[in-house]
């Protein structure tokens, strides 16, 4: 199973943002989650129905959204 298969975008569910198989974790609050300095072990044992490879699916979609070729500022 590919990782990005994890992440369901669905517009019944949070609102249309991007979930970690439709269980209303989006990805945005995991990547909060590891940013303030969670880790993996951690969220897991918060989150009891999460599992490892959503964590990294949901680095695997931020690293997804990053790849572009040119970014602008919108204030510009």
């Amino acid at each position: 199973m590919n990782l990005l298969d994890r992440v369901v975008i669905d517009p019944k569910i949070c609102h249309g943002k991007p979930t970690l198989r439709g269980l209303r974790y989006p990805v945005e609050t995991i990547l909060e989650l590891l940013s303030s300095g969670m880790t993996s072990e951690e969220i897991l044992a918060d989150y009891e129905d999460l599992e490892r490879d959503d964590i990294l699916a949901a680095l695997a979609y931020a690293v997804r959204l990053t790849q572009v070729k040119r970014i602008e500022s919108a204030l510009a």
